[in-house]
């Protein structure tokens, strides 16, 4: 899988890109945990959803935000990260102009930039969050959520408790025209170890069946 430096807003960034040989193949990119806490593209949840999205028939980027890796520029409380995240969907879709569908999917502080992205980009069909931190940040731009997608955390996660991740998902819910899936792993921390083969699955199982369908 090719090592890419890409243009971000605060200098080159680096990433792994995983082509599919189908031109027209549906694109995602993966969000890495948060940069201060040792957080990177290298991350095992994010390496595994990385190869679960390409395994599906994908063509996926995954990368380091600001100051992580070779990735230059610095930490920048979510607001730079979340530029990087659209010059990484720039760059995935100047690669693929052919992609029939676009997919962000995103772990802990990832899953909150991936959010925001939805927002911004209304190409993206579809989300993936894992475990993402509503008990740190505020989701409530979030407002409608314009996509539907799937929402997983674990439930002996102590960063990121399931009650907080459940109010996130019960309030999404309650919008039209979208549907929220809302997923458990017994058993899972907070890096779902154990429980990263359940997760995986359930991911799995969830994007193809949203790829049959012809709804938001």
């Amino acid at each position: 899988m090719p090592e890419v430096i890409f243009p971000g807003p605060d200098g080159r960034l680096e990433g792994r890109y995983h082509p599919q040989k189908h031109k027209d193949a549906p694109i995602a990119i993966i969000l890495h945990p948060h940069p201060l806490y040792g957080g990177t593209m290298n991350n095992k949840v994010v390496y595994n959803l990385h190869y679960a999205f390409h395994k599906i028939g994908f063509t996926c980027l995954r990368f380091n935000f600001r100051g992580v890796g070779r990735s230059q520029g610095e930490y920048d409380q979510g607001i730079g990260e979340l530029s990087d995240a659209a010059a990484a969907l720039d760059y995935l879709q100047a690669m693929n102009p052919n992609a029939k569908h676009c997919w962000v999917a995103g772990f802990s502080f990832g899953a909150w930039i991936g959010m925001q992205l939805l927002m911004r980009r209304p190409e993206i069909a579809g989300f993936v969050s894992v475990a993402p931190p509503a008990n740190q940040y505020d989701f409530s731009f979030l407002a409608p959520c314009p996509s539907s997608g799937l929402i997983v955390s674990g439930s002996a996660d102590r960063v990121v408790p399931v009650s907080d991740v459940t109010t996130l998902a019960d309030k999404l819910k309650q919008q039209k025209g979208i549907t929220i899936t809302q997923a458990t792993i017994e058993g899972a921390t907070h890096f779902f170890d154990p429980g990263m083969d359940e997760m995986i699955g359930l991911v799995d199982d969830y994007v193809r069946r949203r790829l049959t369908e012809t709804t938001r």
